[in-house]
């Protein structure tokens, strides 16, 4: 009897290694041919977008750090590393790991992996809040929690989350089809994620219920007024929440104060006005909020790392240099 339930436990031991194995060559098999597709789409550094919402990264050396404002989206790497940071945390992530953005943040990312060889490869599906509510409620997904979720995290990029992310890359090459199966391959991927580990996060993007729907109208109002004095007693009120509670909730989320967080837009915003319309400091600094611009200066070389003008004409250097390159 014992000898023959031990037979019984080796077989389905061996029937779940076999299982094992097969999802690992599959999983395998689509990285290289995400990987291949992506080289074979966008042939030099930079950024493309083949398919509305769909976009695709590539970059032969690893980067500086590069400020930017989040948007909800769905990343994943087909080679290389990538690290993000917001505030304090630091999220890295990579082949086989995927990154999940659900709410507007100021956050610094860098490329840690790349080399002409072997070049830097990714993707990126944004994620429209109408769609992921969609398919919340096709799912029957629960859509109303009182806990607060950080925004953006990382998770192991399972073989079915990857399939689905190939087969919308392979739509590249059927343009007719991609018309009528693009949308209901998007709609499979966020499907993935809702049942995923990163399910509670997702829910940011639908704004639905929660604590979390209170600070996603603070983010807006923030984002949308960020030349103007900050009232947090004003901002708290409105919310129905105490001062001490929406400072509790909101660095729940963003891993930042409201304080913070309006400081980093305002100087990624000053640091556009410069770069792009030319502005000189202090009118940058003036344009974005501030009264003080030996205030301005100290915290844009607290962020930046040097001085505006200085920092300025690093950017222009390092776009010349890539621009030549090319």
């Amino acid at each position: 009897m014992n000898a023959a339930k031990t037979s019984e436990k080796s077989d389905r031991d061996l029937m779940n290694d076999l299982q094992a194995k097969r999802e690992a060559d599959r999983a395998q098999a689509n990285r290289d041919e995400l990987k291949e597709r992506i080289a074979h789409a966008i042939r030099h550094d930079g950024t493309i977008e083949p398919l509305k919402g769909l976009h695709f990264n590539r970059a032969s050396s690893p980067s500086e750090c590069v400020h930017s404002v989040s948007i909800p989206a769905f990343c994943a790497i087909a080679q290389g590393s990538k690290e993000v940071l917001l505030g304090s945390d630091r999220y890295q992530y990579d082949p086989m790991h995927y990154l999940l953005a659900t709410v507007e943040l100021p956050i610094i990312s860098q490329i840690l992996e790349a080399s002409k060889a072997q070049p830097y490869l990714s993707i990126r599906l944004d994620l429209d809040p109408t769609l992921v509510g969609s398919v919340m409620v096709e799912a029957g997904y629960p859509s109303r929690s009182r806990a607060d979720v950080k925004a953006i995290d990382v998770s192991p990029l399972n073989a079915n989350l990857l399939d689905a992310v190939v087969r919308l890359v392979r739509l590249l090459d059927s343009p007719a089809e991609a018309h009528v199966l693009a949308p209901l391959i998007k709609r499979e991927i966020i499907y993935r994620l809702l049942m995923g580990e990163q399910g509670n996060r997702l829910r940011h993007i639908a704004v639905l219920g929660g604590c979390t729907y209170h600070i996603a109208l603070a983010v807006q109002r923030l984002r949308k007024d960020f030349n103007e004095p900050i009232k947090i007693e004003s901002i708290a009120r409105e919310l129905g929440m105490s001062v001490s509670g929406f400072h509790h909730h909101f660095k729940s989320v963003t891993a930042m104060s409201p304080l913070q967080y309006q400081k980093q837009l305002r100087l990624q915003e000053a640091r556009r006005l410069m770069l792009g319309e030319k502005l000189d400091a202090t009118s940058a600094a003036y344009r974005v909020g501030y009264d003080d611009a030996s205030h301005f200066n100290r915290e844009y070389k607290r962020l930046f790392g040097a001085p505006p003008m200085r920092d300025v004409e690093r950017l222009r250097e390092a776009a010349r240099e890539t621009a030549s390159s090319i």
